[in-house]
C-alpha cells in the first residue's frame, strides 16, 4: 500500500519530485516536469489531473514520444517495472505459445499501422479480453485511435498514482 502522501510529494525539491512521479507516465519525466509547477496538490486527482493536462498541452511529437515509450503488450522484452507488474497482473506473461505468437502478429500490425505500439490499461484484463479489443482497435481511424492511447495512458498513469500515493 503507498505510504506517499500528497503533502510530501509538495513538499519535494522539484528534482525530488520528478524523480517521484517519473514513471507514472511512462518513461518519460517530462510530465512530472511540466506538473511540478502546479503545486501544491490537495489530491491525488489533482496530481494526476495537473499531468493529464501537461500531456494534453504537449506537442503531438512529444505525445508520440510518449506512446511510443510504451512496451508492446505480451513482449518479453526489458520494460519499466511498472508496465511489468501491469502486464503479468493480466497474466501476459503467462501467454501460450498460440497467444503469444497472436499477441506479436497484432502488436506487429498495430504498428505498423499507427506508429507507436497498442497501449491499453490492462491491470485485470484476460488475454482474450485484451486481444479482442487490439482486433478491435486496429480498424480505428489514426486520430481516434491516437486518442484511445492516450486516454488508456491516461489511465495507466491514474492506476500508478492510486499505487505510489495516499490521500
Amino acid at each position: 500500500m503507498a505510504e506517499l502522501t500528497v503533502q510530501a510529494l509538495n513538499g519535494m525539491d522539484k528534482t525530488s519530485f520528478v524523480d517521484t512521479l517519473e514513471s507514472v507516465y511512462e518513461t518519460s519525466p517530462w510530465v512530472a516536469e511540466r506538473a511540478a509547477s502546479d503545486r501544491p496538490f490537495d489530491s491525488i486527482e489533482a496530481v494526476h489531473e495537473s499531468m493529464r493536462q501537461a500531456v494534453q498541452n504537449a506537442s503531438h511529437d512529444n505525445q508520440l514520444e510518449l506512446l511510443q515509450a510504451h512496451p508492446d503488450l505480451g513482449e518479453q522484452t526489458e520494460m519499466t517495472d511498472a508496465s511489468r507488474e501491469e502486464q503479468a497482473s493480466a497474466g501476459l506473461d503467462q501467454l501460450s505459445r498460440e497467444q503469444y505468437e497472436a499477441f506479436q502478429r497484432l502488436n506487429e500490425t498495430y504498428r505498423d499501422t499507427f506508429g507507436f505500439p497498442f497501449i491499453m490499461a490492462v491491470k485485470g484484463a484476460s488475454p482474450d479480453v485484451i486481444q479482442a479489443t487490439m482486433e478491435d482497435r486496429v480498424d480505428n481511424s489514426e486520430s481516434k485511435e491516437f486518442q484511445t492511447a492516450l486516454d488508456e495512458v491516461h489511465e495507466i498513469a491514474r492506476l500508478r498514482l492510486d499505487e505510489l500515493l495516499t490521500s
